[in-house]
């Protein structure tokens, strides 16, 4: 199977037709808040909630996902101690399900800071904002990271400097 063209406007549509519960993170979220960074796929946090893990099946099932490792997608029996990152290809990119990141509680911890970003096309996701980006980058404690844990940083500095002058 060929790999798809990397379109996360047509995956987080998927997710948002569906009314699907999530928050933006990772890499594809950087770049939203402004990191000067390539990626190849969206990772998010969804609401573990039952109806909220149904829709983001329905949502998965019209992407046409599949686990990278093969195994059977069953989003209701998502422990994230025993599985803390589900890989998928859909018919979009990557998409990366995170349950619950290293140094957060998950869904509910990250979306009382996270923003509604307005992306083009009329979509407006959940990002988690930048501190909380850089609180899972720290939290990971991976040596490659320390170069994307400056550039939050910075960002977080120049969005405080833009918050005075507002």
């Amino acid at each position: 199977m060929a790999e798809p063209r990397f379109d996360p406007l047509g995956l987080l549509a998927a997710l948002d037709r569906h009314r699907v519960a999530y928050v933006v993170v990772g890499a594809f979220a950087r770049v939203v808040h402004g990191a000067d960074e390539l990626t190849r796929g969206v990772d998010i946090v969804p609401s573990l909630r039952t109806e909220n893990l149904r829709r983001l099946e329905e949502a998965l099932d019209d992407l046409e996902a599949q686990r990278t490792d093969g195994k059977q997608l069953a989003l209701n029996d998502v422990d994230p101690a025993e599985e803390p990152v589900i890989e998928l290809q859909t018919a979009r990119g990557e998409l990366k399900i995170v349950p619950q990141p290293e140094g957060t509680r998950g869904y509910e911890d990250l979306r009382r800071a996270a923003t509604r970003e307005p992306l083009g096309a009329g979509l407006r996701p959940s990002v988690a904002s930048v501190g909380d980006l850089a609180r899972m980058l720290a939290a990971l404690g991976r040596e490659e990271d320390q170069a994307r844990l400056r550039s939050l940083h910075r960002l977080a500095e120049l969005e405080r400097q833009l918050g005075v002058e507002l």
